[in-house]
């Protein structure tokens, strides 16, 4: 009977100290720190001889040392973009100018190697046919790429979906958007640039995103690379009424002695890709101290600024076109895809069952800040 309670005492295992014969085997010792990947790490370290907590500590050790060389490495690396950045410049400037009209292309420059008109679809060429006109009539006059930057954003959804209808007539302003990367501070500026227009002054809007590439004392082994920080934007100076990102609500007020009514004008935060412009602003020393909504809208501005940085501005005519889709980055879990529809069918089984109970709104999801 003892030997079926201490055989069956799955709860007591994590309390009994390892089988020292097992210790002398790596194969099981591999397999038995694998089994405990899960369990607090400090509390199995205490079930361990002395003289392998004394060697696993040395391993920590040789680790914190990887986190100290990884760190470096990153830190080469973000030098190497600044310096390859001063070799993409005659290419970024050369782009601006074609979009904005400034440089008509040669035949020679308009060349692609990867691109062959013979083997277009029937489909296709006539469609080229019928938006180029009958044969002999002449193209509108059409200065550079109309709506390059305005086209470039909607075709990214996470940057899509900041966009709002009153920002496009502005946005149809945007002549170009650079990136510059400074090595110390260690940091991004990215510089919207706009032609004159009737809703602000600025000829040039800027947001610069801060990083760091150390290890976190408190939690070095949690290193991952540089990560974004902190975030600064600029001031806009709207002209009159040409605010897009207020807008004016009427509010009924009623006097609480005489009962008289009269509405007033209030101004109240509005909806728009210009707010990416003015982001929380993190107080030093305070940025553990957060609230919640504040930390997630700054993880989902950390986000586009990595996201404009990395991808989008590299490659920009390829999102204007289309060809760098944006869902080509998500691969479907068929497994999760699964257990929504059957979360769905058990929510709606609860709908049935007490009309009260409304459904749980879906928490969205922490961005990493890196």
């Amino acid at each position: 009977m003892a030997s079926n309670d201490s055989s069956d005492g799955a709860g007591d295992k994590g309390k009994q100290k390892p089988n020292p014969k097992l210790l002398q085997d790596p194969l099981a010792l591999a397999g038995l720190l694998n089994e405990v990947q899960q369990r607090d790490a400090p509390n199995f370290l205490l079930t361990l001889p002395p003289s392998v907590r004394r060697r696993v500590n040395a391993l920590k050790k040789l680790q914190l040392d990887a986190v100290n060389i990884e760190a470096e490495f990153y830190r080469k690396v973000h030098d190497l973009e600044c310096e390859y950045a001063e070799k993409f410049f005659p290419l970024t400037e050369k782009r601006k100018q074609i979009v904005n009209g400034a440089h008509e292309p040669s035949d020679e420059e308009c060349k692609i190697p990867i691109t062959d008109e013979e083997e277009l679809s029937e489909e296709l060429k006539a469609k080229a046919i019928v938006q180029n006109g009958p044969e002999g009539e002449k193209e509108a006059a059409v200065t550079g790429v109309p709506e390059f930057w305005l086209t470039t954003f909607r075709n990214v959804d996470i940057i899509a979906e900041m966009i709002q209808e009153h920002d496009e007539p502005l946005l149809k302003h945007l002549t170009d958007v650079e990136v510059k990367t400074s090595k110390d501070p260690m940091l991004f500026t990215f510089y919207f640039h706009f032609s004159p227009n009737e809703f602000f002054t600025n000829t040039v809007l800027t947001k610069e995103y801060s990083m760091k590439c150390e290890p976190d004392p408190k939690e070095p082994f949690e290193f991952d690379g540089p990560e974004i920080i902190n975030c600064k934007g600029c001031k806009i100076d709207w002209k009159p009424g040409k605010n897009v990102t207020v807008k004016l609500i009427k509010k009924k007020q009623k006097h609480k002695q005489k009962g008289a009514t009269r509405f007033v004008t209030k101004e109240v935060k509005n909806d728009s890709f210009f707010n990416f412009f003015d982001p929380p602003v993190i107080p030093p020393g305070e940025e553990d101290t957060l609230d919640e909504e504040t930390r997630e809208l700054l993880n989902a501005d950390f986000e586009i600024g990595q996201i404009l940085r990395d991808r989008i501005l590299p490659r920009a005519v390829l999102y204007f076109t289309g060809e760098a889709a944006d869902d080509e980055d998500y691969e479907e879990d068929e497994d999760e895809e699964e257990e929504d529809d059957l979360d769905e069918e058990d929510e709606s089984d609860e709908e049935h069952s007490n009309p009260k109970d409304g459904a749980a709104a879906e928490k969205p999801a922490e961005c990493k800040q890196q």
